[in-house]
């Protein structure tokens, strides 16, 4: 009964390190239901023969994996955790006594074998493969948002630049637009005009000058990265995680983002549920002209203090024109480059108008109304929100995007960046869903083992 301690444990004991890690333990769940002989052939090409040995590729990714599963954000620690943890031993097929890699061996291969590579979007599609074929992604209904990854840089250390603004994608597509509007109301087509490039003054920090500085309302004000996410309706799977600079507006990559999705995976969306910030007029027309039915939580517009909304006055489409709350008529005049036709009052009516100062403090005493080419689909993507099944859609949003990453910064560390630069965080962002995935994976199929033995049973 009082026999030390430290005689008790230099007895020799013979065990197995198989009966020392729990029946029940998610390694063993991920192990049994994760075959991970794909990432040998992914790596492949980055192995030369006649580099010696290196360290096994799949013991590598495998050590990796423990780090995201369990949110150890040191590749140190990572080290002194395989030493001390059995189940982390047994998992990747060491014994009690076998080395554990040095974790020099894994910021090797991550700065510089696996520089310039493809190989961890591979890796993550690859999980995503493997959901599919257990039948636990619909693909039918996607939700997407973003979240921030604080950025490692002090935002007070940064100087200011002068950059351009990059062109968007939809740019042709919208002149084009706006051509047609034009010729269509009887007008001229625009000038060209010599190409000037616009450019905007940003924050750049200088610690890591890939990430991007980010201020919106109600928000702490810090350098970050954005974690771009997509998860479908069925299991929660994340079938998309993209990374960008956290000046980057979240409708910006969105369109590309889905139709990687649909052409990478096979799937065939019918719907999405997004946030506000989604909620422009080129994602509108996008979904539209990809047959996908929208939902877009609200945004709130803030008009002029003392002055009607836009909402007050009333579009007829069939005669192309505004009522103003007054029962005036606000008639089209012109299609701007910007892609708004503008509509005008009568300065005559409007200066007899009991309703003036509530409408326009214009000197000319004239409203203009402006609308977008595209605004039609916006107006049909709103109509979507308050539908029925536009409704019941949006209620599962929470739980499906928020959710998942509320998991990753809770469970799996992904408050913060680990390392500095884009190509970093994309590894942190993708390696996290990709273990993400396959916690939901290796759960699921447990769960459903166990139902069908009891079934069978």
């Amino acid at each position: 009964m009082f026999k030390p301690k430290k005689v008790v444990q230099n007895e020799a004991e013979f065990v197995f390190i198989e009966d020392l890690v729990p029946q029940n333990h998610l390694l063993r769940k991920v192990d049994k239901y994760i075959d991970f002989s794909f990432v040998g052939e992914k790596v492949r090409p980055y192995y030369s023969e006649d580099n010696g040995r290196p360290t096994d590729p799949i013991l590598l990714f495998k050590m990796m994996f423990i780090g995201y599963f369990y949110g150890i954000r040191s590749e140190r620690q990572l080290e002194r955790e395989i030493q001390t943890n059995v189940a982390y031993r047994w998992f990747l097929g060491l014994k009690l006594n076998d080395p554990v890699p040095h974790h020099s061996t894994i910021s090797w291969n991550r700065r510089t074998r696996f520089k310039e590579t493809n190989i961890f979007q591979e890796i993550f599609d690859e999980i995503v493969h493997k959901a599919i074929n257990h039948k636990m992604v619909g693909g039918r209904v996607l939700f997407s948002d973003s979240t921030h990854l604080k950025a490692n840089a002090n935002k007070n250390k940064f100087t200011r630049e002068e950059v351009e603004v990059e062109t968007r994608e939809y740019i042709d597509e919208l002149n084009k637009a706006i051509e047609d509007d034009r010729l269509n109301h009887g007008k001229k087509p625009l000038k060209e005009r010599e190409e000037v490039t616009e450019t905007k003054v940003i924050r750049k920090s200088t610690t890591d000058p890939e990430c991007g500085f980010m201020s919106r309302e109600n928000k702490q004000e810090m350098f970050c990265y954005l974690d771009h996410r997509t998860t479908d309706m069925k299991f929660n799977i994340i079938t998309d995680a993209y990374v960008t600079p956290g000046n980057v507006h979240d409708s910006v990559p969105y369109l590309s983002r889905l139709d990687r999705q649909i052409e990478r995976f096979g799937l065939k969306v019918e719907a999405v549920g997004l946030d506000s910030g989604f909620l422009t007029n080129p994602i509108c027309k996008g979904l539209h002209d990809r047959n996908i039915f929208g939902v877009i939580a609200h945004r709130r517009y803030h008009p002029t203090k003392g002055l009607f909304p836009k909402w007050k006055f009333q579009y007829d489409k069939e005669r192309d024109l505004y009522t103003c709350p007054n029962e005036q008529e606000l008639v089209y005049r012109t299609t701007t480059r910007e892609g708004y036709r503008e509509y005008k009052s009568n300065p005559k009516k409007c200066a007899e108008c009991p309703l003036l100062k509530e409408c326009t403090r214009s000197k000319n005493k004239t409203k203009v109304v402006t609308r977008h080419v595209w605004e039609e689909y916006k107006e049909k993507v709103r109509l979507n929100r308050l539908s029925k099944s536009g409704k019941m859609l949006y209620k599962f949003r929470k739980e499906k995007i928020e959710r998942s990453f509320a998991d990753s910064k809770e469970l799996h560390g992904l408050r913060y960046c680990r390392l500095r630069g884009l190509r970093n965080a994309s590894e942190q962002v993708l390696l996290t869903a990709a273990c993400q995935n396959m916690k939901k994976i290796a759960t699921h199929l447990s769960r459903l083992e166990k139902v069908c033995g009891n079934t069978s049973g």
